[in-house]
Parts: C-alpha cells; structure tokens; sequence
C-alpha cells in the first residue's frame, strides 16, 4: 500500500514537475465530496486479494456463485470456479430490470453529422434481435467471430450479441488491411465475419467489405458475412454467403435468452502485434475479465449515473473493449461514440463535441494531447468545457508538460487527471490514481490498484528502485493465453523470472513517496556508451522546450558509443526549422539529462506516425534509420507522413 502525503498546489514549471518528482496535485475538495472512494479501505482490504477480489465479485449479476475463487498454477490462472454469469446479461437485462431502461446508453455522431442515440432498451432490443439472427446462421457457443467494422453502434451490438449467445467475438481494427484481416481469422479459425460497407474517416470512405472479400478468400472457415449498410455505398454481395444486417434483424425474434457462461469460458480473443511478425491472439475469459473492467470504471472514473463519457478510442482496440463496451456498459452509463477523426474538419472538432454533447469525463491518449498542443490553445477559446470534471490518460506515458496543459486548458485546472497504465494483457488498469483520493504527480501513474501487486526487478528478479514491472500476483482480468499458442504464452510473459511473476515488457522507476513512473517499453530502451535511456525519459526532455510539441527518440548503430541518439521532433504553431534549434535543442537535452545524452540527430517533421489509436510507431522510424524496408503502415493515421519523413531523414545524412 501506498502512503499518500498531502501536499498543497505548486505553480512549479513543467520541467520543475520533470526533473523533482515530489510535487503534487491534490484533488480539489468539491471533487473528493463526491468521489466513489474517500479512504484507503480498499487499499487495505486488497492485500488479502483472493478475498478482497471475492468481495468484489459480488457487484456482479451471477446465476451461479462460484466454488473455488482461484485456481492459481502458475503461469495459469482460474478466477471463481463453477460461477455462472453472462457479459451482455450484466451490460444490459441487469439496468432493464432494475427500472433504467430509458436511460440513454449510446450517443453516436458520425464525422459528417449523422446523430444517433440508444437507450438501455434500445440497445437491448436490437442485440436481441441480432443474436437471434446469428444462431439462425449456425452460430453457437464457443464458434469465433470476426468484426471488422467502423465506430458506430452496430460495432457495440455486434460485440454485446456474441457475448449474449456464447460466441466468442475477435475485433479486428478497422484500418487493418486484408491481410492483417486474413491473418487473424485463419488463426481464429472464425465461421462468420461482420462489417459493414465503409466506414468514414476525414472525409474519405474506407471500403470495409471489399477488404473482407480480398481476405476470406484464403480462409476456408468463412460460412457467413453480414454487412451493415452505412456509407450506402454499392458493394458485391454473393448470394447465400452474403447477408444484409438490416433484413435478417428485421425477421428475427425480439427476445433471446443469454447463454449461461462457465467463469472461464472465452469472451474474446484480441490480437496484438507480436514481434515475431505473427499476431498474438490475446485470450479474456468471462467472469474475472467482467470483474476488472467494471469495478476499474467505478474506481478509476468515478463513474456516476449522471455521468456523459466520452472515451476516444476505436473499438478495435483493448481500451475499446474496456472502456467503451464492458466496463461502462456494465456500470449503467451514458457515452458519446464518435466515427472520424477528432480534429476533422477543423481543429476544435473534439472541443465542440465535448460542448455539445456536455461530456464530463474524457478518456484520450498523450499524443492526441500533444497534438493539440502544437496548435495552440486559440482552438479552445470558443468552447465551453465546463461540463468536465475528470480527465484521462491513455495508451503510453504522459510527459508532464502535456499533462500540465491538459490539466490547465482543458480541465481548467479544476478536473483530477487518471494517467492509467495497463496493457491488452491486463484487459483492466492496474496502476492509476483514485481520483478523489490521490494527490497527483504530472507525468506519475501514481500506483498500483486495490488487489493489485506489483514490484521493480532486475533481470535477476532482485527489488530495485529502477528497472523492469513485474506484477506478482494473478489478478482477475489477467490473459489466459495466447490462443492456440501455449509455449509462445510462456516465454513471452513468464519465462524470465521462473514463471513465478509477469513480466509487462515496460521499464518502470519508483519515487521516494511510493509513485510509479512508467518509462516506455524495455526494447526501446537506448543504451548510449553504457548508459541506459528510457525512451520517455528522452521524450519527456525533448518536449520540455517551448518550441516543441511532440517527440519520438529511437537508438541508431554508433560505432564507438554502441547506440546513439536520434530524435524526430515536431514544432509548435509559430517557430520554425533551423540549424540553429537544433543546436539549442541538443544543448536543452545536456541541461537536462547530461552530456551522456547529447542527441546526435535532431530532425525536424511535420508529423509523427501514429495509428489512429494515437500510438507513436517508433518501429517505423528504426525502419527508416536502418534503412530496412518499411513495415506494414495501414493502421496510420495518415500514411503518407511516413514517406514525407523518410525523405527529410535522408536528406539529412
């Protein structure tokens, strides 16, 4: 457990917050009035976690209580044995029965106008209908299905449906190209896929079901495909495989009795890119997975009945699964959905939604952040974002000057920020602050959850103040697998200490006062002449500069320092490029960090490769300094940035 001290507000720098990490945030006192959690109770009672999870467990709807809360035969664990429950039962009959279904559920805009919005009922209604209409396709308990679709409330039924019948769903991001698709229904060995016709992103219709035409041509496991009309563009439909969503909802039944799952039975299957080149498929279970996403959102987010969350992530990822289906659904809330790009047409375009709608906790990634820092806050002044009360933060480490400005120009220096750390493997957060309780360290995940435990190890597996997180011990939400792939399981997250600990593949240092520093990956750690940096660390420097607004440093071959530095920055609206910057750029990361740490190449872009998740994509950039073949760039947010920076690095040789 950690000791939270008390500390009164400072108007310390960004680079003061950086580089002395004992300044805090408290939570302003209206905030912690109202907070779900006030005390250090359940940090307490989670240190006797097969009981305090148990507890927990309770705040779901189970048709059979469980036998046994762990089976725990490391690295395999079993959450509450015997149990009986259903993810759509507790998402949705559960609210219905309890007199909320007229609450909203889902508020959707698309890109180009288009509003929609669901009640609780209505969203019951139409999953009901579509889960008839799939067993009526021949799906049943245990088959997988694709889902290739765009962000619109057909994604959430289609998700909420399997779980409703037992069917195992695998989500594939919308802006996979067909292979990426091929690979990962050959793998899942799914019977049907579902998509709709396009999906809109910045003004351009992305062609979904020509895609999944090109993939299923190699995957043999392919019976059905149903396609949600929505861009109303014409596609090619083969008769008896090919069927439109609308016509066989519209003939199905209007009630369907939920499956009763077994705890440990599959919920989804995620694919994660593996370093080998060959997707991951992520394996979640239905009881423990359930348990984490919903008691997460009730800690994390504070998450209240009157609450309109907005969480800007796209589905196809694990923060979509999470914290847009599961864990708000499961917790009765409402939530705006968005299709497009946050910043299209105009750069206010997620300000005025958020005035619009009167969103009061956003949920978004520190490059989304960063970016609209680059464009100033001229973007903000005309919209009202009053209706805000938490902020969160998603995806990577967030450096403590966005934080800062995040916390200062869009929550008005009044919201508690939730800098959350966890991975598609978790499938819940597990290091983040109780918002109401938490003094809050810019650029710190603070620490680890209720039940949670962890610990900083050496590759020995000796206790350190800076080195690789390990969690210690099972938690409910954790993976069960790698489907089909029990070895590669093994090796990749259990191996390197014995298989008694995880290994999270993520560099982490902790402070005096207990905080949690999340430096980035271990394999993008530099080592300079001996010298080991975090890529954060480097970056958290880099946008320390006022000209600068976002960075991404990568490790190129030196031949007597072993690794060197090299950065790609973006800069803010109003400076430019110059020999000049760069000087005082390299000297900037020198004041910082040392000498050690001197870059020895600053180059100037427009942009950096991001997914559209916001990820940086900083294997792309080592493609470009070694002078490999490009990888796969589909899942860019734009994908000709890469190319425009392959120019201005080789022109900078």
């Amino acid at each position: 457990m950690v000791t939270m001290p008390f500390f009164a507000q400072s108007e310390e720098t960004p680079a003061e917050y950086l580089f002395n990490e004992s300044k805090f945030i408290f939570p302003n006192p209206e905030f912690i009035k109202q907070a779900n959690v006030q005390t250090f109770d359940l940090y307490k009672q989670g240190e006797n976690f097969e009981t305090f999870w148990e507890e927990q467990a309770k705040n779901l709807h189970w048709f059979r209580t469980w036998d046994r809360v762990l089976d725990w035969n490391p690295p395999y664990a079993k959450w509450f044995l015997g149990g009986k429950i259903n993810a759509c039962y507790n998402c949705l009959d559960r609210h219905i029965l309890s007199g909320n279904g007229q609450k909203i559920a889902l508020m959707w805009e698309g890109e180009k106008g288009a509003e929609k919005i669901l009640t609780y009922q209505d969203l019951y209604s139409e999953v009901n209908r579509f889960s008839n209409a799939l067993k009526k396709l021949g799906i049943k308990k245990g088959d997988r299905i694709a889902i290739y679709m765009p962000m619109i409330p057909e994604a959430v039924v289609a998700m909420l449906s399997c779980a409703r019948i037992g069917a195992v769903h695998t989500v594939v991001f919308g802006g996979f190209s067909s292979e990426s698709l091929k690979d990962r229904i050959q793998d899942a060995e799914a019977k049907l896929v579902i998509t709709a016709d396009g999906g809109w992103r910045r003004g351009k219709m992305t062609p979904l079901k020509e895609a999944v035409d090109i993939a299923i041509k190699g995957c043999p496991t392919i019976e059905h495909v149903v396609v949600i009309k929505h861009t109303e563009e014409s596609v090619v439909m083969e008769e008896g495989r090919d069927h439109w969503y609308c016509e066989i909802v519209e003939k199905a039944d209007s009630f369907c009795p939920v499956e009763e799952m077994d705890s440990e039975d599959f919920l989804f299957i995620l694919y994660t890119s593996g370093t080998t080149g060959k997707p991951k498929g992520i394996v979640h279970t239905t009881g423990g997975y359930l348990l984490g996403v919903t008691q997460t959102t009730r800690w994390v987010f504070d998450a209240k009945q009157s609450d309109i969350y907005w969480c800007t992530a796209d589905i196809g990822w694990i923060t979509g699964h999470s914290y847009i289906v599961y864990g708000p659904l499961s917790n009765g809330m409402t939530q705006l959905i968005y299709e497009g790009a946050p910043d299209w047409p105009s750069r206010n375009r997620l300000w005025k939604l958020i005035e619009k709608y009167k969103v009061s906790i956003l949920y978004t990634a520190p490059t989304a952040i960063r970016t609209f820092m680059k464009w100033g806050t001229e973007w903000l002044q005309d919209c009202n974002l009053s209706s805000l009360r938490l902020l969160g933060s998603v995806g990577e480490p967030i450096n403590p000057g966005a934080w800062l400005w995040y916390y200062k120009h869009v929550g008005g220096e009044r919201c508690p920020i939730v800098d959350t750390w966890w991975q598609t493997e978790t499938g819940s957060i597990m290091i983040a602050p109780m918002p109401g309780l938490t003094p809050l360290k810019p650029g710190s995940a603070t620490s680890p959850l209720p039940g949670i435990s962890v610990a900083v190890m050496n590759d020995r597996g000796e206790s350190q103040v800076s080195g690789l997180l390990a969690i210690t011990k099972p938690w409910p939400s954790m993976l069960r697998g790698i489907y089909k792939d029990p070895a590669r399981y093994e090796a990749t997250y259990w191996n390197k200490w014995n298989g008694q600990y995880y290994f999270t593949g993520d560099g982490v240092k902790r402070d005096d006062e207990g905080y949690y520093w999340l430096m980035g990956r271990v394999d993008d750690v530099l080592n300079v002449s001996g010298h080991r940096f975090g890529t954060m660390e480097l970056e958290s420097a880099f946008v320390d500069h006022s000209s600068v607004a976002e960075s991404a440093v990568i490790g190129i071959d030196h031949s007597i320092k072993g690794q060197a530095i090299a950065a790609f920055v973006t800069l803010k609206e109003g400076f430019t490029f110059s020999e000049e910057l760069i000087e005082e750029l390299k000297q900037h990361i020198v004041s910082k960090i040392g000498a050690i740490a001197r870059p020895d190449k600053v180059i100037f872009i427009y942009d950096l490769p991001k997914t559209r998740s916001g990820k940086i994509m900083r294997r792309l950039l080592r493609d470009i300094a070694e002078g490999r073949l490009l990888g796969d760039v589909t899942t860019l947010s734009d994908p000709t940035v890469i190319h425009e920076i392959k120019k201005q690095y080789e022109s900078d040789i």
